[in-house]
């Protein structure tokens, strides 16, 4: 969801006949994240045999997307700050400035006040990313959704699996609107897949076809800034 909302706000920006680039946060280690978002010169460390370009220069005049921000090391969160702040970096081995103009979104499941408190996150990143918040309730706090959702999904396997399965009855779609969802739209998403398919010649999903995965709650909204 977290994506979704972030490729709408750069779709209804001023930037959206610019780049859009996605980076997560918690995909890489420190060192690898570093190199990734402001590039390196030649002969930065071993094996930087030519200059690479980092995403936010990939992302000049146009948007990039941090998501899991809240995964981000604190010592890297300072080099981020002087992005927000002046726009201007340094790659990795380079003692040039570089500046860029790009439009920050950032994403977390994270609870960030509670990082500043615990000191993994900075305070005065934080003041600088949230300038517009919106979050994003779970699926179980928007259960209204779901009729819509699993029809988009239903749509899209009958044409992926070449089925022509009918709309969920009110018994199956009471089903899953009584289940909790701790995997929020992606877990709502799987269930119709894995429905879709095991439905084999059947002409609609039955309730025995739902299979859920039952895990513990999740405590966090989504929250995307920018």
């Amino acid at each position: 969801g977290k994506e979704v909302v972030a490729r709408t706000v750069f779709q209804l920006s001023g930037r959206r006949d610019r780049p859009f680039v996605k980076v997560n946060c918690a995909a890489l280690p420190s060192e690898l994240l570093e190199s990734e978002l402001f590039g390196f010169e030649k002969g930065a460390f071993t094996g930087a045999q030519k200059r690479k370009l980092g995403k936010f220069e990939f992302a000049d005049h146009g948007t990039i997307f941090l998501d899991e921000i809240g995964e981000m090391h604190t010592s890297l969160q300072a080099k981020l700050l002087q992005v927000l702040q002046d726009g201007v970096f340094s790659r990795l081995g380079g003692e040039a400035d570089v500046r860029v103009d790009t439009r920050i979104i950032a994403a977390t499941n994270r609870n960030l006040e509670e990082a500043v408190k615990q000191g993994t996150f900075r305070g005065d990143l934080l003041y600088r990313l949230n300038v517009v918040t919106i979050q994003l309730p779970p699926l179980r706090e928007r259960k209204d959704a779901i009729p819509l959702l699993v029809d988009f999904f239903l749509r899209k396997y009958n044409e992926q699996y070449r089925k022509s399965l009918a709309p969920l009855s009110a018994e199956t779609l009471a089903s899953l609107m009584e289940y909790h969802w701790p995997g929020n739209i992606r877990e709502l998403k799987n269930v119709v897949a894995r429905a879709s398919f095991d439905s084999l010649d059947e002409r609609e999903i039955q309730t025995e076809h739902l299979y859920f995965t039952t895990v513990g709650p999740i405590i966090n909204r989504d929250i995307v800034w920018g």
